[in-house]
C-alpha cells in the first residue's frame, strides 16, 4: 500500500469520524476530517488528496453529489463509498458514476482496510502506466525527431500526414539513420498509440525460426516445441508491428507474410484453425528493395503491398546542417544520464564532428558524443574527447588520456566502449557479439561484468 497516502474522510457522524480517523491513522495514513460535502470540496481545492472516503446520506448534500464532483474536478482521486444496509442502490449509483468501491455501514475494520489498500494499489498502479507513457513519449515522441533541413522538414510533412492512418508504410535508409525512432513516432501519433508496438528484426532471427516467431506455434509442432507460443502478429493485434529489416527474409517466408499482409489471417505452426489479427505494419530496411525485386531476392507483390506509403530517411552527411542540433540534444541527453557537468562543445570539437562523414549516421555520432561526455572532466567537450574513424578525427585527436585519467582507466574505457559497441552492432546478441571480439561467450559476459556494462540501457538503433 502507498506509505503516508492521503485520506479525506467525509461523514456527518462525529463518532464515525473518530472512529475511522484512529483505525485508519493506525494502518499507516494521513487522514483528514470534515462533516459535509461542501467542506470536502472546500478541502480539496487547497490540498491534494489519494482517496476520498464519503458518507452516502448526509443533511448537506449527497456522497453521491461529491462524487461527480471528484471525478469531474479530480478525476486522479479514488472514491469509496459508505452507505447503509437499506441503501445498497446508493452504491450501485456510486460505482456507475466513478467510485472504485463500496462499503456498507456498520463499518468492519478490516474489510475496509482491504478496500481502501486495493483502490490506493490501483492508483498506484495507474499513475506508474501514466508515467510509463510520458516517458515512451518523451523517448520516441515526434519531438526527438531532430532536424531542421529541407530533408527532414519534409519528412515531418510525410510523417504528419500518414500517422493517422492504417495505411502500411516501408521505411528505406541507411543503418543509424534512425528508422526504429521514426516507426515508434508514427505509432505514438496513431490512434494505436495505447496498444501495442511490437519490433522483430527479421535479420536476427535464423530462417527456420523466423515463422514461428511471426506466426507462433502450437506444442509439439517440432522438436522443442513444449509449450505454446504466442508469435509477433498476435502480440500486435490492436497495435503497431515493426518488421524491421524486413530485406533479409528469404522467398519462401515473403509467400507466408504476403498472405498475412493481405488477409490478416494466419496459422500457427502446427495449427490447424485460422487466427485473425488487426495490426499495423511497418516495415524497415537499409536495403534498396526496388534494386532487390529486380535482382530476384525480393518479391514484386509483396514490395508493392508494403509500398503503400513510402519514407526514406537521410543519411546524416546528406544533412549535415543538422549536426550542430543534434550533438546539443545528445549532450544534454548523457550529461543528465552520467551526471557530468557537460553542457555543451567547443568551436574545434564541433568543426571535427562536421567534417566528418558519419558512416553510421546519427547512431555514430549518437555514440561519439557519450563517449566524450563520459571522458571529458570540463564543461565543455574539446576535440580530444571525439573518438571518430575520419581523417578529421585522426588529425585532431591524441593517443593521450585526457589529464588525470591514469593509463589503467583508459584502457577499460576503452574495453568498456568497443564490448558496447560489439553489443550494438550485435543487437544485443551475445554469441555474436562474443564471435566479432574473437572471444568465447563466457569471456564476454565476464567482461560485461567487470566494466559493469547495463545490458537493458543499450539502443539497438
Amino acid at each position: 500500500m502507498t506509505s503516508r497516502a492521503k485520506i479525506l474522510v467525509v461523514d456527518d457522524d462525529r463518532a464515525v469520524r473518530t472512529a475511522l480517523s484512529v483505525n485508519l491513522t493506525k494502518h499507516g495514513l494521513d487522514v483528514t476530517l470534515c462533516n459535509d460535502p461542501t467542506a470536502a470540496l472546500s478541502l480539496l481545492r487547497t490540498a491534494s488528496f489519494d482517496l476520498v472516503l464519503t458518507d452516502v446520506k448526509m443533511p448537506k448534500g449527497t456522497g453521491i453529489e461529491l462524487l461527480h464532483s471528484i471525478k469531474s474536478s479530480w478525476p486522479e482521486t479514488e472514491v469509496v463509498v459508505m452507505t447503509g444496509y437499506g441503501s445498497v442502490k446508493d452504491a450501485v449509483t456510486a460505482m456507475k458514476a466513478g467510485a472504485i468501491d463500496y462499503v456498507i455501514k456498520p463499518v468492519e475494520k478490516e474489510e475496509l482496510l482491504l478496500i481502501l489498500d486495493k483502490a490506493l494499489e490501483n492508483r498506484a498502479l495507474r499513475a506508474e502506466l501514466r508515467q510509463l507513457r510520458r516517458e515512451v513519449v518523451d523517448r520516441y515522441g515526434f519531438q526527438n525527431l531532430i532536424g531542421t533541413t529541407p530533408e527532414m522538414q519534409a519528412l515531418y510533412e510525410e510523417i504528419a500526414a500518414i500517422a493517422d492512418t492504417d495505411a502500411t508504410v516501408l521505411i528505406e535508409g541507411p543503418t543509424g539513420t534512425g528508422k526504429e525512432l521514426l516507426s515508434h513516432a508514427l505509432h505514438h501519433r496513431s490512434i494505436r498509440a495505447n496498444r501495442a508496438f511490437v519490433r522483430v528484426n527479421c535479420a536476427a532471427i535464423p530462417a527456420t525460426l523466423l515463422e514461428s516467431e511471426l506466426f507462433g506455434h502450437e506444442r509439439g509442432a517440432f522438436t522443442g516445441a513444449i509449450r505454446q507460443h504466442i508469435g509477433k502478429f498476435e502480440q500486435a493485434d490492436g497495435g503497431t508491428l515493426l518488421l524491421d529489416e524486413i530485406g533479409e527474409i528469404d522467398l519462401h517466408m515473403q509467400v507466408k507474410l504476403l498472405r498475412v499482409l493481405e488477409s490478416g489471417e494466419f496459422s500457427r505452426v502446427g495449427g490447424t484453425g485460422s487466427l485473425t489479427v488487426d495490426v499495423r505494419v511497418i516495415a524497415a530496411t537499409n536495403r534498396d528493395l526496388r534494386e532487390e525485386v529486380r535482382a530476384g531476392r525480393f518479391r514484386e507483390d509483396l514490395f508493392y503491398r508494403l509500398h503503400v506509403f513510402h519514407l526514406r530517411v537521410p543519411s546524416l552527411k546528406a544533412r549535415r546542417a543538422d549536426i550542430p542540433l543534434l550533438v546539443d540534444h545528445f549532450v544534454k541527453k548523457f550529461a543528465k544520464k552520467t551526471n557530468k557537468p557537460v553542457k555543451s562543445v567547443s568551436r574545434l570539437a564541433l568543426e571535427t564532428l562536421m567534417s566528418h562523414d558519419w558512416p553510421g549516421n546519427v547512431r555514430e555520432l549518437e555514440h561519439a558524443i557519450e563517449r566524450a561526455v563520459i571522458l571529458s572532466k570540463a564543461e565543455i567537450i574539446d576535440s580530444i574527447h571525439l573518438m571518430t574513424d575520419g581523417p578529421a578525427a585522426a588529425e585532431s585527436t591524441s593517443l593521450m588520456p585526457p589529464v588525470g585519467v591514469s593509463l589503467k582507466q583508459a584502457l577499460l574505457d576503452y574495453e568498456r566502449r568497443v564490448v558496447i559497441e560489439a553489443l550494438r552492432e550485435a543487437e544485443g546478441v551475445q554469441a555474436r557479439a562474443a564471435r566479432r571480439l574473437g572471444l568465447s561467450r563466457s569471456n564476454l559476459n565476464y567482461r560485461i561484468n567487470k566494466l559493469d556494462v547495463q545490458l537493458s540501457s543499450l539502443d539497438y538503433d
